[in-house]
């Protein structure tokens, strides 16, 4: 790595934390740091939404996965119009006049605290999970590039994190976001570009050679069929819908973000602005893959074995070997942007989620004391949610794909909690033991579905990605089926 990599590199990184730092005021309130003091604009909430999509996940893991196979997993973009379409046209109203920055009040306004436990208990574990992953993907590019011990990145880039974010809370991260996200569209496209222009025969070589691929069109968005034990195009797109809606409808990420945007025009324009901004960058994350398996298919570069048997590592290998000096370093901030803008979003919404659902129900309840300690118990909550991040991203360093960790623990940890929600969104008034029985189904599906083949248990394997929407099915049908047999047998 070259000295002005290195700068370039140490400049962004610690400009970050500075600039997020620069948030902090002395005096803060929870609502602060919670909800930003509903003082952002709509264009920078959007981007907000748009960098916590866009992780290092996106960045490393997409075109790991377009290099090693191909686009399948652009399917899952193509649900997000679905989800941001009933984002700005229910959730957000919704949300911004319930009068409670989390997103669960309203479970437990339904069916009882113990809804409001279980789903907040499912995203605190998708979060750490998520955190997990992403810190991982920060450390690979600094260990390819300078040989840096993973272990190590990983804990100094979260201190980084952790810092500003506990200190300036939502408002800083958002800011952060959507400066983070421009420079991360920015090293993406010129990494396009260098890749396409790069091949012996130009850039039209790139689609040629990815299209009559000996593993098969590495453009292919899967096979059509109805094979519900493989990713398929339909089981990604059916995954991308559940996943999404339930990003959109009860994720704390995106509910922050709609308390913290000025108006509900702002707060509206931000979901959609977001979640269709999302489509085309991640269409050109997999073309950048495609693209990496032309140019080293067509021999401009070597690339080792080792490396190219692990998809993840050769996007940041062609960055530290392929790119010119000085953008190699705007790479690698890309990257770190990427990632840090989604770990700050999952550090902050998880104290969030700390207070308002655990410590202000069982801990808080004298309102004389609220005020002293709430920003404190924030604080403190944005560390410990970073540490367990930093274990969970240690136990990810033996993975092979970080997409499909990822994907397959999301499914799990969400416990099919919007199959919860839906119940509580109907107008007819569900039971609340009903209501409880759907869960405890649903969960069982969800246990079944995830070890069915890793334990060989008897009946129909599904994949990993369907337990979420087996999972919430099966909450929402026997809930509400409970329901009308209490309901008729009185």
């Amino acid at each position: 790595m070259q000295l002005i990599d290195f700068i370039i590199f140490i400049v962004f990184t610690l400009g970050v934390v500075v600039f997020g730092c620069s948030f902090f005021k002395k005096g803060s309130s929870a609502d602060d740091f919670t909800s930003a003091g509903h003082s952002i604009p709509g264009w920078v909430v959007g981007m907000s939404i748009f960098a916590t999509y866009v992780s290092s996940i996106s960045y490393i893991g997409y075109p790991g996965k377009a290099f090693a196979s191909n686009w399948n997993a652009f399917v899952f973009s193509l649900s997000i119009p679905i989800a941001s379409y009933f984002a700005a046209k229910y959730f957000v109203p919704f949300y911004r006049h319930s009068g409670s920055v989390s997103a669960y009040t309203f479970l437990e306004e339904k069916f009882g605290a113990w809804a409001r436990l279980y789903a907040s208990a499912c995203y605190l574990l998708t979060q750490i999970a998520r955190m997990g992953s992403i810190l991982y993907l920060l450390a690979v590019p600094m260990y390819i590039l300078m040989g840096w011990d993973l272990h190590l990145v990983i804990i100094l880039t979260s201190i980084g994190i952790i810092i500003y974010s506990m200190l300036g809370g939502l408002k800083a991260v958002i800011w952060a976001d959507a400066i983070q996200g421009i420079i991360l569209i920015g090293g993406a496209v010129l990494c396009l570009v260098i890749l396409m222009f790069s091949m012996p025969e130009g850039p039209m070589q790139t689609f040629d050679l990815a299209i009559h691929s000996p593993e098969g069109n590495k453009f292919s968005l899967g096979a059509f069929t109805s094979d519900l034990t493989t990713s398929t195009f339909w089981v990604c797109l059916i995954y991308g819908v559940f996943i999404n809606l339930q990003n959109y409808g009860i994720d704390q990420n995106y509910v922050q973000r709609y308390h913290a945007a000025k108006t509900d025009k702002d707060a509206k324009f931000s979901a959609l602005f977001g979640g269709y901004l999302f489509i085309p960058v991640s269409a050109l994350f997999f073309l950048i893959g495609s693209a990496l398996y032309s140019y080293y298919q067509a021999g401009v570069a070597p690339i080792p074995d080792e490396i190219a048997q692990k998809p993840d590592y050769v996007f940041p290998y062609f960055i530290v070997n392929g790119l010119p000096v000085g953008l190699r370093g705007l790479l690698i901030a890309s990257i770190f942007a990427a990632g840090m803008s989604t770990v700050s979003t999952s550090v902050t919404s998880a104290a969030t989620i700390l207070l308002t659902d655990y410590f202000r129900p069982f801990f808080l309840k004298r309102r004389e004391m609220k005020s002293r300690v709430e920003v404190a118990i924030l604080r403190l909550s944005s560390v410990g949610v970073g540490v367990l991040g930093i274990i969970v991203a240690i136990a990810m360093l033996s993975v092979e794909s970080i997409i499909d960790a990822w994907w397959t623990l999301s499914s799990i940890f969400s416990g099919g909690m919007l199959g919860l929600f839906l119940l509580g969104c109907i107008p007819r008034k569900i039971n609340r033991i009903a209501a409880l029985l759907g869960c405890v189904c649903g969960i069982i599906v969800i246990a079944w579905i995830s070890l069915a083949e890793m334990w060989n248990l008897p009946g129909i394997h599904l994949h990993p990605y369907l337990a979420i929407v087996f999972g919430t099915c099966v909450i929402f049908l026997v809930g509400f089926l409970a329901t009308l047999l209490v309901k008729g047998r009185k």
